[in-house]
């Protein structure tokens, strides 16, 4: 019996995908396990109380971890140190993020590989490997077109209220919250991108008001300028998009892709399915 363990894991949460000789057994989903907000000590235990559990009827011979951040050597290491004391036995490879969508959106193709979940990130895929990729510096310097980023955009429109009347009401309706709450959540509480990423939800729940529009319009713009102007492929590939921003707003990526002349291939919510089919 052969049991594959592949994990997605983003900023917010991770999903977990078991395959018994190919065919998926179960998914489980945990909070997002990123080496940049929590320690291993806590990874472990997090593993230990809301993953092992569920899976310990079948011990996985091989684990293939995709997750954000771990393009830093570094963080990798956590990762996999922490997934060996738990899986002595499993043949574990490490892979970022970045990796996920391109192997999920190109399979064996080359292809722009782009992220736009509560982070952001891109990079050209050979076929075999991300052959560049765009920095990723996190939702303090960088992030365009994220949730962060987006949802960071909103938070400002309410706080300096540029808001219309309509707006600022309906904000306060959905939120129920205040400035002192907003910058204690942001400055002195863990996980502020997360935070921040939650009210990028406002604007799906706002279409078609301009100033909603603006902003969304914006940020997704400020991404294909600041990452996808920097690779030649960009006019000569298409350009693939994977996460949740993505799909919410792939009506906005495809008037960009035809404003700047670039051609739209997939946009997919998540690349747990796809995954599974190149691991396969």
């Amino acid at each position: 019996m052969r049991v594959t363990l592949i994990a997605d894991s983003g900023a917010t949460k991770c999903e977990w995908c078991l395959l018994v000789d190919g065919k998926k057994k179960k998914t489980i989903i945990t909070d997002g396990l990123s080496p940049y907000f929590l320690t291993a000590a806590q990874i472990k235990a997090l593993l230990e109380q809301h993953l092992l559990p569920k899976i310990k009827n079948f011990p996985p011979k091989y684990i293939f971890f995709y997750g954000t951040g771990l393009a830093n050597p570094a963080n990798a290491k956590v990762i996999n140190t922490v997934l060996k004391s738990l899986f002595g036995k499993a043949n574990i490879e490490i892979n970022n993020d970045l990796d996920a969508a391109a192997r999920a959106l190109c399979g064996k193709q080359k292809g722009i590989a782009c992220i736009l979940g509560t982070g952001a990130n891109a990079g050209y895929y050979n076929g075999k490997k991300i052959a560049k990729n765009s920095p990723g510096l996190g939702y303090v310097l960088g992030d365009e077109g994220s949730g962060a980023y987006l949802g960071k955009k909103v938070v400002q429109y309410y706080l300096y209220q540029t808001f219309d009347e309509e707006l600022m009401a309906r904000f306060n309706k959905r939120f129920n919250t205040s400035k002192d709450d907003i910058l204690n959540n942001v400055y002195k509480q863990p996980l502020a991108n997360r935070y921040l990423a939650s009210y990028a939800i406002f604007l799906s729940e706002n279409r078609g008001h301009y100033m909603i529009e603006n902003i969304i319009e914006d940020g997704l713009n400020d991404f294909f300028f600041t990452h996808l102007y920097k690779f030649k492929e960009s006019w000569k590939l298409p350009i693939n998009f994977v996460g949740s921003v993505a799909f919410g707003f792939k009506d906005v990526l495809k008037d960009l892709c035809n404003t700047y002349e670039l051609d739209l291939g997939k946009v997919l919510k998540a690349p747990m399915e796809g995954l599974i089919t190149y691991h396969k």
